[in-house]
């Protein structure tokens, strides 16, 4: 498997550091709020990695945190009176209602910053000894300048990412370049106690510290979103590397932007969606189908008239599945047909090249329609050949989080016997009785296909 590096800017090999093991960070929601579109593009994709890490047979460790001490939740909990905790509580609750929602398994763990305060002090604590950390009047900063490689996720020199900062200092800080590790606390502000006093930590100092808490000095996959690389992710490997004199993590993934109506995503322009607000209109599965059919280094649009072609692209793939179900049930009985088993492997190997290449999602899902053409043009198939189509759809779109729901869509007994009353109709050629049928059905949203294997149906769109 090939995956593209952020740190190297090629695509690697993927050669896990323990063979079969895979210890993978993903960075999570700071919880405030319902999670935005953006946000969900990073818990899918990353969440699709680990489900076809696993599917080729690696044991995966994933870890994704919740930020739940920040100053957006400080704010929304004086906005709302009350803790900072009960909105932490809120939104992570809510959080796993919109990722349940969107096929995104639970993480093997998920840590809370505020559930950890022992490590990030510890973690602080060794990077001042090392003399990579300062303390001012309660405040904690990271010297930048003491380690030499900071820049080269991000790829830009020390000097060029300097100008992009404001050169006022902040009182006691010694570089502009330098940041928060621990934040002496103001006024009413949540705290813990420190040895540089009651504080709460910086935002980039919580990551480094669960890795290493819960998956060691250095792992094998750390991913998050484009926007993330500098200065979060750039902030985490100084940090990390100067505290545990180890590389902090091979492989760095990071998924692309999204734009609504090519337009960057905004609250100014109003075309700023959460999830929750999405999911009023389209079903979850529909949002995670559409965020896997681009590549996901890619930037990708969101619009209605992309949303409606995802909805009708997925609904294609359940009708297919829906027709094997209904054909089986008076299939006759046989053996394998050798060139169906021969397609259903060849769509399988297919499917499994485009994943391992860069987790090419895209490509993935265009070998799913491929296997749904070729299904639906079969000429007739036995029992078990139906089984085989269908026990393969069902597998690799799992892969993908995807075709493992119960529609809606099953017919009812009273459109099954309509089916059958129009079959009967048919073989006694008379075919105003087959119309009339066919129009009743339609009437009801079942629209109807005869093929050289049998009839077909599925549920209007």
């Amino acid at each position: 498997m090939k995956l593209y590096n952020t740190l190297t800017r090629q695509k690697e090999e993927f050669v896990p550091i323990t063979p079969g093991e895979v210890k993978m960070y993903s960075c999570g929601p700071t919880v405030y709020n319902f999670f935005h579109l953006g946000n969900a593009r990073p818990f899918i994709v990353f969440d699709c990695l680990r489900n076809f890490l696993e599917y080729i047979g690696y044991k995966v460790t994933f870890v994704q945190n919740f930020t739940d001490v920040d100053d957006k939740l400080i704010n929304k909990a004086r906005e709302e009176g009350c803790t900072v905790k009960e909105i932490a509580d809120k939104y992570i609750k809510e959080y796993f209602v919109d990722a349940e929602g969107l096929g995104v398994r639970r993480a093997t763990i998920h840590p809370r910053a505020t559930e950890n305060i022992d490590a990030i002090i510890d973690t602080v604590k060794v990077l001042i000894e090392k003399g990579h950390a300062y303390e001012v009047d309660g405040d904690v900063y990271f010297a930048t300048k003491s380690f030499k490689d900071y820049g080269k996720l991000s790829h830009q020199p020390l000097d060029d990412l300097e100008s992009g900062v404001r050169k006022e200092l902040e009182p006691g800080k010694r570089d502009p370049m330098d940041f928060a590790l621990w934040k002496k606390r103001k006024d009413d502000e949540i705290g813990w106690e420190s040895p540089w006093g009651v504080g709460r930590p910086g935002w980039h100092i919580e990551c480094s510290a669960m890795v290493n808490r819960y998956l060691g000095k250095t792992i094998d996959i750390h991913s998050g979103g484009f926007d993330l690389i500098f200065p979060h992710h750039e902030n985490e490997i100084a940090q990390s590397e100067c505290a545990n004199d180890a590389p902090f993590a091979h492989y760095w993934l990071h998924n692309g932007f999204i734009n609504v109506n090519n337009e960057k995503m905004s609250k100014s322009l109003g075309n700023f969606f959460t999830i929750r607000d999405i999911a009023q209109k389209y079903d979850y599965e529909v949002i995670r189908f559409f965020m896997l059919s681009a590549h996901y280094r890619t930037p990708i649009n969101f619009s209605d008239e992309l949303m409606d072609a995802a909805k009708a692209g997925l609904e294609r793939m359940y009708n297919c599945l829906g027709n094997l179900e209904h054909l089986a049930k008076t299939a006759p009985e046989g053996a394998l047909d050798e060139g169906i088993c021969a397609a259903m492997d060849g769509f399988k190997e297919r499917f499994i090249a485009a994943m391992e290449d860069d987790l090419n999602t895209a490509d993935a899902i265009s070998v799913l329609f491929e296997a749904v053409r070729f299904i639906n043009s079969a000429k007739e198939m036995s029992s078990a050949d139906i089984e085989r189509c269908a026990d393969t759809l069902k597998e690799l779109g799992g892969v993908l989080g995807l075709l493992q729901k119960e529609r809606k869509a099953d017919i009812s007994a009273e459109v099954e016997a309509l089916i059958a009353e129009r079959a009967e109709a048919r073989k006694n050629k008379d075919w105003a009785k087959s119309d009339e049928i066919r129009d009743r059905l339609k009437g009801m949203g079942v629209v109807l296909e005869d093929t050289r294997s049998g009839v077909k149906w599925h549920i209007e769109a």
